[in-house]
């Protein structure tokens, strides 16, 4: 996936917002909270999501993929495509809908009735 890919579909995503930050990195949102990054890797583009519990105990045993710089070393749960082979495409969209909808769960009852989420 390209960063233009990543960004398009990011957009694509219902209530998102996108701010560069970080290091030049196209950080995307949904109710003020982040769900993916592109950026923080010198080689080539990163992309970075957050995932369930289980998903964190996996995935970094897949080359390409590991616990995220910064954020996991914090105690979140975020996981770094960080080189090939990694995630395909597809792959790689169904993680970031993934983390979107995880970060839709955590907001307030209030922020998602706001963002049309919940009646």
């Amino acid at each position: 996936m390209t960063r233009d890919e990543f960004n398009t579909f990011c957009k694509s995503l219902p209530q998102t917002t996108h701010v560069m930050q970080w290091g030049n990195s196209d950080v995307w949102k949904v109710g003020g909270k982040v769900f993916a990054i592109c950026g923080w890797n010198k080689e080539a583009d990163a992309f970075t999501f957050k995932v369930t519990e289980m998903a964190f105990e996996i995935l970094p045993d897949m080359p390409g993929l590991r616990p995220a710089p910064y954020l996991a070393s914090r105690g979140m749960k975020w996981i770094q495509h960080y080189e090939e082979p990694g995630l395909s495409d597809e792959e790689l969209k169904k993680h970031l809908t993934y983390s979107y909808e995880l970060v839709i769960e955590g907001l307030t009852k209030k922020k998602q009735r706001e963002l049309g989420f919940i009646e």
